[in-house]
Parts: C-alpha cells; structure tokens; sequence
C-alpha cells in the first residue's frame, strides 16, 4: 500500500471535537465522499486489501448507514453482489434480527433471511470501529445465516475504545487507526 494513497484518504478524514457530546472527537468522512479522487483511492486500496487476502469472495455485506456509501462500490470492483445489514424495521420480507447494546440503550440490526446462503463468504464493511458493538451484531446475523464472515473491513478505528477485540476469532482490517 503507497504511503501517499493513504495521506490522500487520511487527509480527507475531519476532526470535530465535542461531537456528538463534550469530549468525543468525531472522525467525518465527509470531505472524503465529497473529493472524487479521494475517494476512488479509497475505494482502490479497499479493493487491493481484499484481492490480496482473499481469493474467493461472495458478498459484500454494508452497515446501515455508511457501509452502504462504501460496499456498493467496493462489491462492484469485486464483481460481487452487495447485502445491506439495516436497522431493524427497514427491509421487506423474512428477516433475521439481532438486537444490541449501544452505550445510550439497545438497537437492532436485521438482513433479508435469503440474502445469503450457507456456507457463502462474506466481508463485512462499514465506515468505523468504535466499541464494536454494531459489528459483532452484524457477525451475529451472518452466523445465523450459516454464511463464513471472512473479515470486518473499516475505513477508522478507534484503537482506544477495544471494539477489534469483542470480534474475537474474526478478522479484522482497519485502513486507518486513531488513539
């Protein structure tokens, strides 16, 4: 991986302090949605990551809401399909759900119960790892579909808050870490 694609996305990323509450520093990616450039670069070193680790991939699977932004585009390079994992009540027909704690209360998180098939390889992306909470639920889903998570891909990671060591057995690949 060039050091200069990754000061390209990485200078696209935007500190808030005191987002959403006193004492959080909120990692936007907007401006890097918004600089086409950025990215596509994104999108490249994504996709580098996945075909050299994996050489069979059925789907990419995005978290609402972000992981949608990034899978779609990313399934596309692959030649794959795409799988939204949603909030709970926003997808039509049998659904699998699995509900989890967030540090203010609970939430669920379902997939479509035909979305993918026993057995089928899964990477599960979304734009950031905090606590890890939404990614171990999305594990969860998969794991009762009988699908083979092959990794948890984010674009952040907040290393502070432990979120990579709740996936436990999992892999896991972050392009760009904060304390």
């Amino acid at each position: 991986m060039s050091e200069e694609r990754l000061r390209r996305v990485r200078d696209r990323v935007r500190p808030f302090p005191d987002f959403p509450v006193p004492g959080v520093l909120f990692r936007d990616i907007s401006p890097l949605l918004k600089d086409p450039a950025a990215f596509r670069t994104l999108i490249d070193l994504l996709e580098d990551h996945l075909r050299a680790s994996f050489p069979k991939i059925d789907f990419v699977a995005g978290l609402d809401s972000r992981g949608f932004l990034i899978g779609p585009p990313l399934a596309q390079r692959l030649g794959i399909g795409f799988v939204p994992i949603r909030k709970k009540g926003k997808l039509p027909g049998p659904t699998e759900s699995v509900s989890y704690a967030l540090e203010y209360g609970q939430a669920e998180l379902e997939i479509q119960r035909d979305a993918v098939e026993p057995g089928q390889k899964v990477v599960i992306v979304d734009d950031l790892l905090a606590t890890g909470g939404t990614m171990c639920a999305a594990c969860e889903l998969m794991k009762r579909l009988k699908a083979e998570v092959l990794e948890c891909l984010v674009i952040i990671e907040l290393k502070l808050l432990k979120g990579s060591e709740k996936l436990q057995s999992i892999p896991f690949y972050s392009l760009l870490q904060y304390d």
